[in-house]
């Protein structure tokens, strides 16, 4: 009798896990609090790596798939000096496949495909059973039992109290995320500086990073280092988990408080801000850099849920892998009496792993917010190809 397996959060980690795992012919349960697949916007465009993203993909059978949907061209990036002047501007070359972008949504739906997923299923609670897998307690009052239940759900996860008390921190950075629709028509002067890729300005201890998804639209993210009474202020919730919405007259103040913080930024750059809609608060949280928590049988973790880390472009493409990995791991246990020990030593694997990229993303978060601008670009320096 195979084992009962439930995966909660339907995010990339928890999609790329059930969508392994179903392909191994072994069936899964993904629970997600969300009452609807479109119950919220996706996001924005993740570049997913060769290596990482992509490799989870192709042990998903869908590489195929992406390769139609995403978009090669959004590999290109262009820097800019607070004055405008261009400082770099990276072009893909044609057949260039290496960090292709695609939009959240798309690939949350690739990933979806045939699963299983139960969808309005808060969890609140997940609870060990000496070694008998674990209790699931829902927000309504029900309660379900599993072999084994993956906590993929995010920076902010009910799971991860089942194995570790580590709680993420702010990082000291704040994000705020504005947007532009249709915008090579409403905005072609705007369209032409994010070009079809990426467009940055690095300032002292601040940066706005503009990013073309599909269907011209484009994301706004204004980013500053801050002391946490920023995002505490009752005008400026925080909302760390999924992001407060400001809109209205709220929005309004936010505009003018962040084109006070970028006072003096040339002019079109600001209009990346000034012509935004609404606002969305994101302050950037982290786990610490070495999060490991020792091995409880009938509940692990994956993605943010278990190394939330700065969001510089890996985070997604390692929770993944990561996702995948374990599925292939589960598949090849011996029988149910070997899903534990598989699952330890996927963990293992994991710590190892994650424990770099952590690392190096919080060493990039402190160079691309900086006192001194030039610590980012000679970070794109280091990564861009020649």
């Amino acid at each position: 009798m195979r084992p009962r397996i439930a995966v909660i959060g339907s995010g990339p980690a928890g999609l790329a896990f059930a969508r392994v795992l179903h392909r191994h012919g072994h069936p899964v349960t993904v629970l997600e609090r969300d009452p609807a697949r479109d119950a919220r916007p996706a996001g924005g465009t993740l570049d997913l790596h060769e290596g990482l993203g992509q490799l989870a993909l192709e042990k998903a059978g869908v590489l195929a798939e992406f390769r139609a949907l995403s978009r090669p061209e959004g590999q290109a990036m262009r820097i800019l000096a607070v004055d405008g002047t261009v400082l770099r501007d990276w072009r893909p070359r044609p057949d260039d496949r290496a960090n292709p972008e695609i939009d959240r949504g798309q690939l949350r739906d690739l990933l979806l495909g045939p699963l299983d997923v139960r969808w309005g299923r808060a969890v609140t609670e997940v609870v060990p059973r000496s070694g008998d897998g674990a209790r699931v307690r829902f927000a309504d009052g029900v309660q379900e039992t599993y072999d084994l239940v993956i906590g993929a759900d995010g920076a902010w996860s009910r799971v991860r109290p089942a194995v570790s008390a580590a709680t993420p921190e702010y990082t000291g950075v704040t994000l705020v995320e504005t947007s532009l629709d249709d915008v090579d028509a409403r905005h072609p002067d705007l369209a032409r500086l994010v070009g079809d890729g990426s467009v940055a300005v690095y300032g002292v201890n601040r940066a706005i990073v503009a990013q073309r998804n599909s269907g011209g639209h484009v994301k706004v993210y204004a980013q500053f280092r801050v002391g946490p009474e920023w995002h505490a202020d009752p005008g400026r919730p925080a909302g760390p988990d999924r992001g407060a919405l400001l809109e209205g007259a709220d929005a309004e103040a936010v505009r003018a408080s962040l084109l006070a913080q970028f006072d003096g930024w040339a002019a079109p750059v600001l209009d990346l801000v000034r012509r935004g809609a609404a606002f969305v608060h994101r302050p950037l949280y982290a786990l610490p850099v070495a999060h490991t928590w020792p091995h409880v049988s009938g509940v692990t973790l994956l993605g943010d849920a278990a190394h939330l880390m700065p969001p510089l472009g890996v985070g997604a493409n390692l929770a993944m892998l990561e996702g995948a990995e374990l599925a292939e791991a589960i598949a090849a246990a011996p029988g149910p009496e070997g899903l534990d020990e598989a699952v330890r030593a996927f963990e293992e694997r994991m710590w190892e792993r994650a424990g770099r990229w952590a690392s190096m993303t919080k060493a990039g978060l402190e160079r691309l917010v900086s006192p001194d601008p030039s610590t980012a670009l000679a970070l794109f320096d280091e990564v861009q190809p020649s």
